[in-house]
């Protein structure tokens, strides 16, 4: 544990369990875990974000993803103005990281952002989907602040393919999280603020954002879908997919990076 915020010369893996099999929730975050995962990640909704109508990722979840795993969580937030109140219960939870949604925050993000850090004394994120500039994140990056998420379109509307991820990375993604670490780098916080992207990261492609600066992936449809659908722990797959995932980010960090963050 304690692995969020500390940045190394190897980028890391959030497992997202978007794509986990519910049914056996609480196998496949302890295969997770074997497999050498760093953490996990939870997208918490309320119903009315982006009008899904449908809550996922809630707190019965947190919970026994926490009696499961000892690995850290990470919640999410889609959700509209959240809380006090949500953040509290979260902590009881076992969350150690909170991501708050820049967009749905609104003008008392930096009062969570505190709360969450000096009253709860829990990691924090802020986190945008793509169409948000990278300016918006500029005052965030803060010593309060341990990662910055910038995630990738999903076309909800169009079917899901089996073994595949919905998001669809666009060539400006790359160029955001290139900026967004530049943007670190001047502020000279490049070994202690994570960048992470969301969405549609798979072995084909992760490399291009570890060379652009990133030090966090999120990783759900690779670590838990397969061609035939999602992948069953005790079966080995889990622990090969993350392995195959692994190795490439391996490659790519020893590559593009050193100790200090990206190779001069």
């Amino acid at each position: 544990m304690d692995t969020i915020g500390k940045v190394s010369q190897q980028c890391k893996i959030a497992a997202g369990l978007f794509w986990a099999d519910y049914s056996a929730l609480g196998a496949q975050v302890k295969d997770l875990e074997e497999a050498g995962v760093d953490w996990l990640h939870i997208e918490v909704r309320d119903g009315k974000y982006m009008d899904f109508g449908m809550p996922r990722g809630g707190f019965d979840i947190i919970e026994g993803v926490r009696k499961s795993s000892n690995l850290e969580i990470e919640a999410q937030l889609q959700m509209h103005r959240p809380s006090f109140d949500v953040f509290d219960q979260l902590k009881d939870l076992g969350v150690n990281l909170i991501s708050l949604p820049i967009e749905t925050t609104y003008e008392k993000i930096f009062q969570d952002i505190t709360y969450i850090k000096e009253k709860l004394e829990l990691k924090v994120g802020v986190w945008a989907w793509q169409g948000v500039p990278a300016v918006a994140f500029e005052q965030f990056i803060h010593p309060y602040v341990d990662i910055i998420e910038y995630e990738c379109r999903a076309p909800f509307w169009v079917k899901p393919v089996a073994g595949k991820s919905p998001h669809t990375i666009d060539p400006i993604v790359v160029q955001t999280v290139k900026k967004l670490h530049q943007m670190i780098v001047d502020a000279g916080m490049e070994d202690r603020l994570e960048l992470m992207e969301d969405g549609g990261l798979n072995a084909g492609n992760v490399s291009d954002f570890i060379e652009v600066g990133m030090t966090v992936g999120e990783f759900s449809s690779p670590l838990l879908k397969g061609p035939q659908g999602k992948l069953q722990p005790g079966t080995g797959d889990i622990k090969a997919a993350v392995q195959k995932l692994r190795n490439v980010m391996v490659e790519a960090s020893n590559t593009y990076r050193d100790d200090n963050g990206l190779k001069k």
